[in-house]
């Protein structure tokens, strides 16, 4: 093949460079938890626990809610948090549900998770304050675009218009 790319559209991402910047932003958030002899956790898992540290145990649908993740990507995260030994599943109210509680591992490091949450919000401010457009004002803009107009029907009117799609 002469040009790739005329074959692989994957070759060419708008979205690619963001996901490399959460990657690498996520590594030195587990670099320091290394540092700290914090095995096993990832960085994606300390929102769930931080919020069950406040409110106490939740239902995977509770946290879900309380985090604005599907019911989903939260059962899954709590399957990979409860292998780690992070939290505990009892069943709920009824048979159908499930508490989600920290356990003692959790509740071991929970004050250091939180410090390092303020210290990381702090160094995203402070990184902000050193470009000229902050992360945080492009999304809310995208949010408010998207809000006018659904990023899938941005998709369908583009597709629309592609012939390979029919």
């Amino acid at each position: 093949m002469a040009n790739p790319e005329a074959h692989d559209p994957s070759l060419q991402s708008l979205w690619r460079p963001l996901r490399l910047l959460q990657a690498s932003l996520d590594a030195d958030i587990a670099r320091i938890y290394a540092e700290r002899r914090i095995e096993g956790l990832k960085p994606s898992h300390v929102m769930e626990l931080l919020r069950l540290n406040a409110r106490g145990p939740m239902t995977i649908t509770e946290l879900a809610e309380s985090v604005r993740l599907s019911h989903s990507a939260v059962s899954q995260k709590v399957a990979a948090m409860r292998a780690a030994g992070w939290v505990r599943t009892a069943e709920g109210d009824d048979a159908r549900t499930k508490k989600v509680a920290l356990t003692g591992k959790a509740r071991g490091v929970v004050g250091r998770l939180a410090a390092e949450w303020r210290a990381t919000e702090a160094a995203l401010a402070d990184l902000e304050a050193e470009v000229p457009y902050p992360l945080s004002r492009v999304v809310t803009d995208l949010e408010q675009a998207l809000a006018r107009r659904s990023f899938h029907d941005r998709i369908a009117e583009k597709l629309a218009e592609d012939p390979s799609w029919e």
